[in-house]
């Protein structure tokens, strides 16, 4: 394989010590499972079984022996001192047994990313040679499928700085992490070894493999571990690490259940001379256990519609389970692949950094890419994808794509817009009825859902926003016409269910991202309305339909947004809960998440309207939905200097450089009192409702990027970038890591709103209908961007005060360009 092509990641933010601690950076495929590469070298976040195991950190490590030096040692920095007490698996109180922090370790360790590389830097004074190893797995934009594999590579570079040639052995060890139960084995494959699982007779999902492999002809592979008891393995392991043993063993003939496989590589090496060895991993599990939003049963009418028994229900597959029939089939397109695939990803990577803009902006957007890498994400074998909100520690967190939640996701549908599509076809096509009731959260394996819960407002009509920039990232008109029926009648069940006196806004209780009901009209959800009404005008015209009764409600919407639900210095709500059809409080179904209304609650209801509102407060979501008919190209679709002075609004009183002074009953684990951050509302006026919308006094990262990029896009650059500096801060690697930014779980898709910061700065928006690229960026004078279309992507820009756009992959055919 061609090593040639070394990533450099000089330009990015260089952690050291304790900013190592947290560092986890995911490599894998899109929805094909995860491993993590620590701040320090070692392997961690192991979860190839399509869900997260966050704390599984298997006996897996490389180490490096070179002759004449005082002793082996792992290639890892030094082990984080959280892991002493703070690992939630090993039982650090009966002395992490199976871990091995215990072995000696490189001194100094550094830590900087790429995407998708990323590189640790190894060094020691007792150590007569430096090492760093690059971590990555393919991402292409515009290639699902190279960038969906279930596989990744660790590149070990060495440089002898003594002045004589030395002679060294790298290995790599891995105990069975792959067994469950019996039929756990080990195999080998070319330049390495296999952990295997057969499935088991009540669990099909068990079967799975993991290999671990090189290209070097000097590899050899032990495949037959030391068994014993107590630490047997391990120690005998380091025993020939130690030596500098070589070991080549065939597995045991009973194929060791519950042991390991180690691989050696001896080389020697030049005064000065460096060389390159690549470790790759692929693995392979074609199943799960994993259903989830109960998929309507066609059983027998005898049955009455009762789900099958678990066995014969149909479960998740991941897309690589229909493209490749096993381990083998894998490792060996990994191996066949692995230089094309490289050079796509090194390609993509200098492309996506060859750029003038800040570097909290470029990190913020790269380091949420990775959530694309993590189990947040799934895609069945059929190639539609599928998403969690985020990830609990053994589980995904909230199921189905939620609408209202990936309304703010901007990555995805510009990277991988064939990806995007499959959403909308779901939504429109598979998770709405015949009234236009869509079921916000779909489910798994995509089919049928239940529509006994009411919809979610922002996440409907935020479709419609993104059935639109579908069409206009795709250029497909033929593909967004045979959606077009079903977008209609969506909008149509919202006028009827939210607004059905077609006054313009949302005035029956709707139900929203905050998991909660807001009763009467309120700018956030006015801002999706017009918003979705805006793009259903813009696909009615150009199919030839008839949209005046559309155009009327926009009017009327816009002019109450404008008056009504303005203070003067921000959009606000009107709480209303009387003289509406959808009756008391009390007793309105709709009140299902608010727990009922104790006797308490009555009171407050009765003092001051329904539980769980905003009122008069300043809503950092406040106009939301104007943000996203931004991102999707559509344009401002609320009054701009009204919608700018919102924002200085949300600015002035929301954002914190301390949260010392704020009281935060909800989940303070986002912001701690002493970190900065923007709050989801305030109340400057006073006035805050006694129980106010739950979350409002907590800090998500979503949020803080849709408002900074919605800043910068109205011209508020360095209030946005305060917004961001002050995230970044708190993900600095030493208490959060900056490729997890969680929320309801770990990589927390709302988090992927920080693509709308490049699309802020930049201004680059390209219309594969129109052929025309548009160029109105909020950076003054020249620069240059990363910009991505459905055909290319390539650098965008201002040079010399000209607009330019660099193709650097596929084609972008542009017949004008639009600068502004």
């Amino acid at each position: 394989m061609d090593q040639n092509s070394n990533v450099s990641c000089t330009d990015q933010t260089t952690r050291r010590d304790v900013h190592l601690d947290r560092v986890a950076f995911p490599l894998g495929g899109i929805g094909a499972g995860m491993l993590c590469l620590e701040g320090t070298g070692a392997l961690s976040h192991v979860s190839l079984r399509h869900r997260p195991e966050v704390t599984h950190e298997p006996q897996m490590f490389a180490a490096l022996h070179v002759a004449g030096t005082k002793t082996a040692r792992v290639m890892e920095g030094p082990v984080p001192m959280w892991k002493a007490f703070g690992c939630q698996s090993g039982e650090p109180g009966n002395g992490l047994k199976g871990r091995t922090y215990g072995l000696p370790r490189f001194a100094e360790a550094s830590f900087r990313a790429r995407f998708p590389f990323a590189t640790v830097s190894l060094s020691d004074p007792t150590m007569t040679v430096t090492a760093e190893l690059t971590g990555w797995s393919p991402f292409t934009p515009g290639a699902a499928d190279d960038s969906s594999l279930p596989a990744a590579a660790l590149e070990y570079r060495f440089v002898n700085r003594s002045l004589q040639m030395i002679e060294a052995v790298f290995s790599f060890h891995a105990a069975n992490f792959m067994k469950i139960g019996d039929g756990a084995r080990i195999g080998t494959t070319a330049g390495g070894f296999v952990l295997e699982q057969s499935a088991l007779p009540d669990h099909p999902e068990a079967e799975g493999a993991f290999a671990a492999f090189t290209d070097d002809a000097a590899t050899v592979v032990d495949a037959a571990w030391f068994r014993g008891g107590w630490f047997d393995a391990l120690t005998m392991n380091w025993n020939h690490v130690a030596a500098g043993d070589v070991v080549s063993q065939s597995p045991h003939a009973d194929g060791a259940p519950g042991s390991g496989g180690s691989l050696y590589v001896p080389f020697s090496l030049e005064a000065g001379a460096e060389k390159t060895l690549c470790l790759m991993f692929a693995w392979y599990v074609p199943r799960s256990a994993v259903r989830i939003g109960a998929p309507v049963s066609n059983a027998p009418a005898g049955d009455c519609g009762r789900d099958q028994p678990a066995t014969i229900q149909p479960t998740y597959e991941p897309w690589y389970a229909a493209r490749f029939t096993g381990i083998e089939a894998v490792t060996e397109f990994w191996r066949e692949n692995y230089t094309r695939l490289r050079a796509a990803s090194v390609r993509f990577s200098d492309c996506f950094h060859d750029t003038t803009l800040p570097v909290e902006i470029v990190e913020s957007v790269a380091a949420n890419l990775a959530i694309l890498k993590s189990p947040t994400c799934l895609r069945q074998t059929d190639g539609r994808f599928w998403g969690w909100e985020g990830c609990c520690g053994g589980s995904g967190c909230c199921h189905g794509t939620c609408t209202h939640v990936w309304n703010y996701a901007q990555a995805l549908p510009h990277l991988f817009p064939e990806l995007e599509r499959t959403l909308r076809e779901t939504e429109f096509l598979v998770s709405q009825d015949e009234r236009g009731h869509q079921t916000f959260r779909a489910s798994l394996p995509i089919g049928p859902t239940d529509h006994g819960f009411h919809a979610a407002a922002d996440g409907q009509l935020g479709g419609l926003m993104k059935l639109y920039r579908e069409w206009r990232i795709s250029g497909d008109t033929d593909w967004m016409r045979t959606l077009w029926p079903a977008a209609r009648q969506s909008l149509e069940y919202c006028i009827a269910t939210w607004d059905p006196d077609r006054s313009g806004t949302l005035l029956e209780p709707h139900h929203n991202t905050y998991d909660i009901e807001f009763w009467g009209a309120d700018g956030m959800c006015t801002s999706f309305y017009l918003g979705a009404l805006a793009a259903i005008i813009a696909m009615g015209r150009a199919l030839g339909e008839d949209v005046a009764c559309y155009e009327t409600l926009f009017a009327c919407g816009r002019q109450t947004m404008e008056t009504i639900l303005w203070n003067g210095d921000w959009f606000i709500q009107k709480v209303q809960w009387t003289e509406l059809r959808a009756g008391d409080p009390v007793n309105n179904p709709a009140q299902i998440n608010s727990m009922g209304y104790t006797p308490e609650a009555v009171a407050i209801l009765q003092r001051e309207g329904p539980k769980y509102q905003y009122d008069g407060g300043c809503l950092s979501d406040g106009v939301l939905g104007d943000w996203i008919a931004r991102c999707c190209g559509l344009g401002p679709v609320v009054d701009e200097n009204k919608t700018a002075k919102h924002l200085d609004s949300v600015f002035k009183h929301n954002f914190r450089e301390s949260l010392t002074d704020h009281a935060n009953p909800q989940r303070p684990g986002y912001a701690f009192p002493q970190e900065s951050g923007l709050l989801l509302c305030s109340w400057p006026n006073g006035e805050k409702p006694a129980l106010p919308f739950v979350y409002s006094d907590e800090v998500w990262t979503g949020i803080e990027y849709q408002v900074a990029s919605h800043l910068i896009m109205t011209g508020r650059i360095e209030e946005g970038l305060t917004i961001v500096r002050a995230i970044r801060q708190r993900y600095d690697g030493q208490w959060r890591n900056p490729f997890d930014e969680y929320e309801c779980g770990h990589w927390y898709a709302r988090a992927m709103a920080s693509y709308g910061l490049l699309q802020a700065l930049s201004g680059a928006r390209y219309d594969a209908v129109e052929q025309t690229l548009y160029l109105q960026p909020a950076v003054k004078g020249d620069f240059r961007a990363f910009l991505c279309t459905a055909t290319g992507y390539g650098t965008v820009g201002v040079r010399d005060g000209k607009p330019f756009l660099d193709v650097i992959a596929g084609a972008i055919p542009v017949r004008h360009i639009v600068y502004r």
